[in-house]
């Protein structure tokens, strides 16, 4: 149930790592590494953890994490047989930021600096991003380096980029038994989320009081638990939504609502849309 160290080699021939995965789905696995990263995630809908930042993902999820940020993606497998795809750069420390010292390269500090809270990119920038790293499955390492860098010169540009997490996280609370906890529940909210989920027997697991974990819930998460487990499920039912022909009073069963009454206004809630108006939306932008 721990934070996990993930290590990291370069590519061949390189000074930094390339890595294409194409899966059916991303399982919870949070991690971190030493290494600053750039993810490209398409075809591909769930939610995202970077530090303290929960947020729900879409297709064409564009970030810039700072070295020993942790951080995971979790969606559900594709149902319809789309793969996924997460485009990976992982570029070490000491070669980056030497490059970004370079008096032509010195607008990639303030990016490298806010990559320590981890950067979520626009839409626009994300799209042409895919059109570079989709040319580097099969260029040479130096065409790749020079593509690496015209995505951060595509990043840099961004005026409309958003910092993911909150201005007091310290990378050093990782290690403490208190994001060890908060690891464990969200490994537990992933694994029963179609169950019957009651507070005091999650605030059990990680021995608290019950009022206690109410308030540990909320001081990491800046939701409520019930707010965070509605959160989930909402996730979960978008994937089947985009990815599954299942009727949505199916769907809404399968992912731990009691009355499709309750799943209609839940998701409204989030999305402020409908569960049919989003499938509708989807199918209509592909």
């Amino acid at each position: 149930m721990k934070l996990m160290y993930e290590k990291v080699l370069p590519t061949e021939n390189s000074s930094w790592r390339y890595w294409l995965y194409e899966i059916d789905e991303l399982p919870f696995n949070f991690h971190y590494h030493p290494e600053y990263e750039i993810a490209l995630t398409l075809n591909s809908y769930g939610q995202r953890y970077v530090g303290d930042s929960i947020e729900n993902y879409g297709d064409f999820d564009l970030t810039l994490l700072g070295p020993h940020l942790p951080h995971t993606w979790c969606s559900s497998q594709e149902i319809l047989g789309h793969e996924q795809q997460v485009y990976v750069a992982q570029i070490p420390v000491a070669f980056l930021e030497q490059l970004a010292n370079m008096p032509d390269l010195t607008s990639l500090i303030p990016l490298l600096e806010l990559s320590k809270r981890g950067i979520k990119f626009c839409q626009s920038i994300s799209i042409k991003c895919t059109e570079i790293f989709t040319m580097m499955k099969s260029a040479t390492p130096t065409e790749r380096f020079i593509g690496l860098l015209q995505i951060f010169n595509l990043m840099s540009d961004d005026k409309d980029m958003q910092v993911l997490s909150s201005s007091g996280y310290n990378i050093a609370i990782t290690s403490d038994p208190f994001t060890d906890k908060l690891d464990k529940i969200i490994r537990h909210l992933h694994q029963h989320y179609t169950e019957d989920l009651k507070a005091a027997e999650l605030a059990q697991l990680i021995h608290m009081s019950t009022n206690h974990f109410h308030r540990f819930i909320k001081q990491r998460t800046e939701q409520t638990f019930t707010e965070l487990v509605n959160q989930l499920r909402i996730s979960k039912a978008c994937s089947l939504l985009i990815n599954s022909t299942m009727p949505i009073t199916t769907i809404s069963d399968h992912c731990g609502f009691n009355h499709a009454s309750n799943f209609n206004r839940r998701f409204l809630q989030f999305k402020e849309i409908t569960p049919s108006e989003f499938r509708k939306a989807y199918k209509s932008r592909k």
